[in-house]
């Protein structure tokens, strides 16, 4: 089945948000670059099923366990906020279906993706390898505590709402480096972060706009 009519629709969704909340995000439109890894990337192969037809709507979807995939433009623009460079090498926290994590892969050289559910990840992983993304390594840990191993990272995603910045993440951001991270309580109001690193390593934050995300599981 082609979702052709439906991923331009999309497109024009996200530009007509983008539109919407300009005067929040500092934002009249967003990089061409993360606009065609939106559409080269096919959302449907990365929803249940059950909600395969609903696949562009203009909003989060639930994809099991208590998660959803975020809204097209929530995605686009946390990814537009990374201002992601062919050489980035990005952490994501909250792999989920991998959506988010496909459209990473378009743009970065090499992404770290941890998801918290086990049989969420185990999907995921299976998934961008069936569809090739070879750029991709994922694990199933506590995404709070990042990825040492492999930091320091050009740009930190965290697609789940943490209280607060979690300081291993923060410490693992590459001096010059970006993170994107919700910041609030499940049911409560959340803001979206703009975490920026400069050459000396001190950090600046700034809300973006308000969103609603499930909560950053932590811990074992």
């Amino acid at each position: 089945m082609s979702f052709e009519r439906e991923r331009r629709q999309m497109l024009a969704d996200i530009e007509a948000d983008v539109a919407f909340t300009r005067e929040l995000t500092g934002r009249d439109h967003l990089d061409e670059s993360v606009m065609t890894a939106m559409y080269q990337v096919h959302r449907e192969d990365f929803v249940p099923d059950s909600q395969r037809h609903a696949s562009f709507r203009d909003g989060a979807l639930p994809v099991g366990y208590g998660q959803t995939i975020s809204q097209p433009y929530i995605v686009a623009l946390m990814t537009d906020l990374l201002d992601l460079g062919s050489d980035s090498v990005v952490l994501e926290i909250g792999s989920g279906t991998g959506y988010q994590t496909a459209i990473l892969a378009q743009l970065a050289s090499k992404v770290y993706s941890i998801e918290r559910i086990p049989e969420l990840a185990q999907a995921a992983q299976q998934r961008l390898k069936d569809l090739g993304y070879d750029n991709v390594e994922m694990r199933c840990a506590d995404g709070s505590l990042g990825w040492p191993e492999n930091a320091p990272f050009d740009g930190i995603i965290v697609t789940a709402a943490a209280a607060s910045i979690p300081p291993a993440l923060l410490a693992q951001l590459k001096s010059g480096g970006r993170m994107v991270i919700p910041i609030g309580l499940p049911n409560m109001h959340q803001d979206l972060m703009l975490v920026t690193s400069d050459q000396q390593g001190k950090t600046e934050k700034s809300k973006i706009l308000g969103v609603a995300f499930v909560p950053l599981i932590e811990g074992s």
